[in-house]
């Protein structure tokens, strides 16, 4: 409804030959294209279903700094080496974002003001006090909110505290894949849609990718297809719990409301497991999401969820009209970090975002044509090697997910 039309595209039909072939067009993928391209790499993109079709098309919009993972235990999992580059390099990861969108003139409705974490209870509040204090040690723009300056800056008295991140912001998710999908066409990358990859074979001293009427000969592949994996690298989706995710566009608010709710348009989410997430659109519509599936019954548990929580939240609104919903699919993986695989000869992907594509996605992709080009080695990269390992009970957890989201939804659990 919002985005800007994606650039023409078609599908791959006959033999192409590129330096770089990168499956997958959603952030990674697009972010990898763009910077090979400009790095003067010949670049072919092949994409199963459309541009940002996957997770980048269904994301809620935070364009957030860091993992969930807190910073002192990203350290303890990964090692100081590893675990300070990559604070370091995602922490800096939403201005890569926003410069892009300067850069490129991309219309995704670009927010820059920040992103806020609403403690819910005493809990969510230590917890944000604990967040606050690790990334403040390290020289962030954090700031901890109390609970009255989190109802002036939120426009609700639901939240005992908050964090403002200002190196955060949202964007139009879809908006921004599109928006990167021209940059790298035009800087010289190929894209082709409705193209899922088959099969793949070494040829001499690359690699032959073929789809349902073509094939594409490069030196080099990156696996840039995250939750949504299938086929040749089903491996990568196989690691990963998938956790459903829902949102809701309103109807355009009240200029009253549009002031008092989020008036210096950040973007929000919450402490709770099963988490929710808010933010306005240029329009005035607020986006209000959470954990489930808009599918079977639990279609209409979340639907009556959000419209009764929405109004907990935001009482002076009353009942609004949801113009827009959708879902897609969170790739969790056991540690809630991403990973670097190598997973044959000059064939690479980052994967596991969990939850934080936007800004993670792009700076990998980024980070991926770096290597190619020579410009850094695999060890200057800002994660350690390693191979897909699947979760135990993945199937179980997944059903798990949105059992449970369900009932907390059918609930109406406390705000």
């Amino acid at each position: 409804m919002t985005a800007p039309p994606a650039p023409p595209t078609v599908a791959l039909a006959g033999s192409q030959r590129a330096d770089v072939v990168v499956v997958g067009a959603g952030y990674t993928g697009l972010s990898a294209a763009l910077h090979l391209a400009e790095g003067g790499a010949g670049v072919v993109v092949v994409e199963a279903a459309e541009v940002g079709f996957g997770g980048a098309g269904r994301n809620v919009g935070l364009v957030n700094a860091g993992m969930w993972v807190m910073p002192e235990a990203l350290v303890e999992v990964l090692g100081s080496e590893y675990g300070e580059r990559l604070l370091d390099f995602l922490g800096n990861a939403p201005r890569a974002v926003f410069d892009l969108v300067e850069r490129h003139g991309i219309a995704c409705e670009a927010e820059t003001s920040g992103t806020i974490h609403c403690a819910v209870g005493a809990k969510g509040l230590r917890e944000l006090e604990d967040r606050a204090a690790q990334w403040q040690r390290r020289g962030a723009p954090v700031e901890l909110l109390t609970a009255a300056q989190m109802a002036d800056k939120v426009g609700t008295s639901a939240y005992a505290g908050g964090l403002l991140d200002r190196r955060a912001g949202t964007i139009q998710p879809l908006a921004y894949a599109r928006g990167l999908a021209r940059a790298a066409m035009a800087a010289g990358a190929r894209i082709f849609t409705g193209s899922p990859v088959l099969s793949t074979e070494k040829t001499g001293g690359g690699w032959t990718v073929r789809t349902p009427a073509g094939d594409v000969s490069a030196d080099w592949v990156v696996v840039a297809t995250d939750a949504y994996s299938s086929g040749p690298w089903a491996a990568i989706r196989e690691e990963q719990v998938h956790l459903p995710y829902f949102n809701f566009a309103t109807e355009p608010l009240s200029e009253a409301a549009r002031a008092e709710i989020l008036p210096e348009r950040q973007g929000a989410w919450d402490t709770k497991e099963v988490l929710s997430s808010f933010r306005f659109d240029r329009a005035g519509r607020l986006v209000f999401g959470s954990v489930g599936a808009l599918k079977g019954a639990g279609a209409a548990v979340h639907r009556a969820w959000a419209r009764r929580a929405l109004k907990r939240l935001f009482p002076r609104i009353g009942d609004v009209r949801f113009e827009a919903e959708w879902y897609g699919l969170i790739g969790m993986t056991s540690d809630n970090l991403p990973r670097f695989h190598k997973l044959d000869r000059n064939v690479l992907s980052f994967c596991g975002y969990n939850g934080r594509g936007i800004a993670p996605g792009t700076v990998f992709g980024r980070a991926l044509a770096s290597h190619i080009l020579g410009q850094v080695g695999e060890q200057d990269l800002p994660l350690p090697l390693s191979m897909p390992e699947n979760p135990p009970f993945r199937a179980a957890k997944e059903a798990y997910y949105e059992v449970g989201a369900q009932l907390a939804h059918l609930a109406g659990a406390r705000l």
